[in-house]
């Protein structure tokens, strides 16, 4: 089958190279002039599988209020008249039930745990390097309220057969040793300790290295136009330099994704949470993590990547802008410096990500009521953690329809 995949970020490589294993004629069209230039770029480095659920939970409405006037809050609401940003928020907000939340995050997990699988399938197949490291996920608390919080996780991690372990001040540090020079600042901590961390854009390019040697055709420097039907099914794309043709399409554009469907009568959920990073090469071995530690207090992952750390967090709902606001950096620095002072500030290079959210936060992924047309968008912070998953979900869809995952789970239809 001759399939076209939008976008070349780490969701559109890994599902180009997983049709492409299939059997697939695989063509890949991006506007960037390489892989991994917009959100993949230079995301927080964690791949989360047991430190994964959805910003809608239970208690998250009346602690956004309170970030409203807090300098270093996790969450930034810059409103705009955006009837798309409005929907999106009034969605989220009826997710933010305790039921609604176990069904969520369940279904995150169960996605997730696949990706965890299939990621490792990837690795031996290919033996690519991308800066990874296997030594888990440390969620850092500083409150006991934090402490008492975490309770709904450790029961949906339980429920799921999910490896965890509770620590406590010395147990943090003895996961991560730098965290003994602070830990009179920590009440304690959830492990995940199959959680992985390494280089996203190092991921992604060298596995479209590998995509291209199974035949996998990628079109840089290309506007994409419009998704091309006849009676009810896919026929090609629309690009700036014509029409191609194609038998099936899989979105994988992100934030952009909901534009290329409206026409269709599709009302993709999906908006752009807005995410900032900092990369600090190391000068203090001593003083840097040695995998990937979630400051809850400000919802911040600090993650090592070879010889930097990645700092990478905050929830910004502000539209499509891209600007790097300075009372982001310092927030980032402040959480990085408060606990791990290893790195060399002068040097950091600043980064914003426009991430496709969900309201509910579990991806968009599988068929829709346009015949061969796919999604496979709606990531949100977990784009790499769920790519190879939802890269071999959408490839048994395409093939004999039977998946791993509940279908119906993931699909755009669940929202009605």
């Amino acid at each position: 089958m001759k399939i076209t995949v939008l976008g070349a970020g780490v969701v559109g490589v890994t599902t180009a190279y997983q049709l492409a294993k299939s059997g697939h004629e695989v063509t890949v069209i991006d506007r960037q002039p390489g892989p991994a230039l917009e959100t993949s770029h230079a995301n927080a480095g964690q791949v989360s599988f047991g430190y994964c659920g959805p910003w809608a939970a239970p208690g998250i409405p009346l602690k956004a209020l309170k970030w409203l006037f807090q300098e270093h809050a996790p969450l930034i609401l810059r409103p705009k008249a955006d009837p798309a940003m409005l929907s999106w928020l009034v969605q989220m907000l009826a997710n933010c039930s305790t039921g609604r939340y176990a069904v969520n995050k369940g279904r995150m997990l169960r996605l997730a745990d696949l990706s965890r699988e299939a990621l490792a399938q990837v690795r031996a197949e290919t033996g690519i390097d991308y800066d990874a490291r296997m030594r888990g996920t440390v969620q850092l608390f500083r409150t006991d309220e934090q402490m008492e919080a975490s309770a709904k996780d450790v029961k949906a991690l339980k429920a799921d057969g999910v490896a965890f372990e509770i620590l406590d001040a010395e147990g943090c540090a003895r996961v991560e040793p730098a965290l003994a020079a602070v830990r009179h600042k920590i009440k304690g901590g959830l492990l995940t300790p199959n959680d992985e961390t390494g280089d996203c854009f190092k991921f992604t390019n060298a596995l479209a290295k590998q995509a291209e040697a199974l035949g996998v055709v990628f079109q840089y420097n290309t506007e994409i136009k419009d998704v091309l039907t006849e009676a009810g099914k896919i026929t090609g794309v629309l690009t700036g330099a014509g029409a191609q043709k194609a038998d099936s399409v899989v979105m994988c554009m992100g934030s952009f994704s909901p534009f290329m469907v409206k026409r269709f009568g599709i009302k993709l959920p999906v908006y752009p949470v807005k995410g900032y990073s900092l990369t600090i090469p190391i000068i203090d071995e001593s003083r840097a993590p040695v995998s990937t530690v979630l400051d809850e207090t400000y919802k911040i992952a600090i993650t090592r990547l070879g010889e930097r750390i990645r700092v990478g967090g905050m929830a910004e709902i502000s539209g499509y802008t891209t600007d790097l606001p300075e009372a982001r950096r310092r927030t980032l620095e402040l959480s990085v410096t408060d606990l791990f002072p290893g790195g060399d500030l002068s040097r950091a290079q600043f980064w914003t990500g426009l991430r496709p959210m969900t309201p509910d936060g579990t991806p968009v992924i599988g068929k829709t009521k346009i015949a061969g047309l796919y999604l496979n968008t709606g990531h949100g912070t977990l784009g790499w953690t769920m790519s190879c998953g939802s890269a071999r979900h959408i490839a048994q869809l395409v093939g004999n329809g039977k998946t791993d995952l509940d279908a119906a789970d993931y699909e755009v239809a669940r929202y009605g």
